[in-house]
């Protein structure tokens, strides 16, 4: 199914990412849809109840036997759509989205003689916020490496490709519009692909952070009920198994400063994306680049002649929708009066939509440089008519050889006038320099002035 496709059941969706883009975030829906949501969350009360048993000084459980475990492992395995549409009906009868959670497991555990008597186990000692901070740095960690970060990988090895095909691509520069020193295509990419790599080691460094200690932090229950047990040590275990980091200092929520890491980290990407894309835009309106007619698309409804760069226009637009979303859980989530407000709650299920604009602009940015092709004759007629861009090696070289107002005698030759290769020569012959500067200097052009930018971009 194509990005454009709309089958029946989407057209009346809300937003695009249930509509227009539901092929494109299928695998991030799978995780932060509400159904994703309850799955997780039933991974984790299970998970607990399995810690809970195989805690030898936790003297209510008693390790799982044979026949219990091999029960547990087939629940874990069919927690699809009717199990979330079972706890969505509890979840009416107890205005609770947790506590519908562990009632939906306590109906499946009836089923099976022993580990009915383990139901008072389920949930044991925790507050939603046990479960629901393990279940979403789970999603969010998962979201990363298995859909996230392999998107932006291939990016980068796409630039880093281009970069390295055009290495020595010359092309005249731009710093505040004007012509400058000359660089080359290759290298310019390569600034992208050093950007991206920093960044997304950055964003892979977050730690996914969760807390198992109760109503308020101090675990207060657990104590109460079995003393004997460590029980930061084993929350710390519990949490390692999970693929997460403990937070060991926490009111009754994880404070989320972890997340606002992430989302920072994630939007800093994002911004960069967008860098690349407005420049790339930029040196296609410049001819710099060519794209790639694709047969049947119409670009203009009124101009046949027009090929628009619309994946990095739509790009552009879901990198903006995706960081106003993370600036916002940025800032609000780290914040939560006293021990616990619920004004995170409705805010974390939009994370998904966050990571949605952001997949589907990473493709369409993946789309849009796939499309390009350098137009090499375009580039050498601009380098041709910027003669003037040399007056920087110029004046450089006379003031290495000791002319005090070198800087004065280029900014005359070359400030608001057209400078040709006969009148930098003219001027270059009358100046005093040793031979071999001036016969170097002589031998420059535009397109050769560009430094060591092969180098870099190789």
């Amino acid at each position: 199914m194509s990005r454009y496709s709309s089958p029946a059941n989407s057209l009346s969706a809300l937003g695009p990412l249930d509509g227009r883009y539901a092929e494109a975030v299928r695998p991030l829906a799978e995780l932060f849809s509400e159904q994703g949501l309850i799955r997780q969350r039933l991974k984790v009360e299970l998970a607990w109840l399995r810690a809970l048993c195989a805690e030898e000084a936790f003297g209510p459980a008693g390790p799982l036997s044979a026949d219990e475990s091999a029960f547990l492992d087939a629940l874990e395995q069919d927690l699809g759509p009717p199990a979330a549409e079972r706890v969505k009906e509890l979840e009416q009868q107890t205005r609770h989205d947790v506590k519908a959670v562990e009632l939906y497991l306590a109906e499946r555990l009836s089923a099976h003689d022993s580990l009915a008597g383990r139901i008072p186990l389920l949930h044991f000692a925790c507050t939603s916020w046990d479960i629901n901070s393990s279940a979403y740095g789970i999603m969010l960690a998962k979201a990363r490496s298995d859909i996230l970060s392999p998107v932006l990988e291939a990016l980068i090895g796409q630039l880093r490709c281009m970069a390295r095909d055009h290495a020595g691509l010359p092309m005249l520069a731009r710093t505040h519009g004007q012509p400058a020193s000359p660089t080359t295509l290759g290298k310019e990419l390569a600034v992208f692909v050093h950007r991206l790599q920093r960044q997304l080691s950055v964003f892979g460094d977050v730690p996914a952070m969760a807390k198992c200690s109760g109503a308020t932090g101090n675990y207060n229950a657990h104590y109460a009920a079995c003393p004997e047990v460590d029980w930061p040590d084993f929350s710390r275990r519990f949490l390692s198994g999970l693929g997460l980091t403990q937070n060991p200092v926490t009111t009754q929520i994880e404070p989320y400063d972890w997340v606002a890491e992430y989302c920072d980290a994630l939007a800093r990407i994002n911004r960069i994306l967008v860098d690349l894309s407005r420049d790339t835009w930029t040196y296609i309106s410049m001819g710099y680049f060519r794209q790639k007619a694709v047969s049947g698309e119409t670009g203009s409804s009124t101009m046949p002649h027009k090929v628009n760069p619309i994946n990095l226009e739509n790009a552009e637009g879901n990198l903006g929708l995706s960081n106003a979303l993370l600036g916002h859980f940025s800032e609000k989530l780290p914040v939560s009066r006293l021990q616990r407000d619920l004004s995170d709650s409705t805010v974390l299920r939009n994370l998904g939509v966050a990571l949605g604009h952001a997949l589907v602009a990473w493709t369409e940015v993946q789309k849009g440089l796939d499309k390009l092709s350098p137009d090499q004759s375009r580039m050498s007629e601009d380098l041709d008519s910027a003669w003037e861009t040399l007056a920087e090696a110029v004046q450089t070289v006379m003031r290495a050889h000791g002319c005090e107002d070198a800087y004065e005698q280029l900014k005359v030759l070359s400030r608001n006038q057209m400078v040709t290769r006969d009148s930098l020569h003219s001027f270059l012959n009358k100046v005093e320099l040793p031979d071999e500067a001036r016969e170097a200097l002589l031998a420059l052009t535009p397109a050769t002035y560009t430094g060591i930018a092969k180098k870099l971009a190789e």
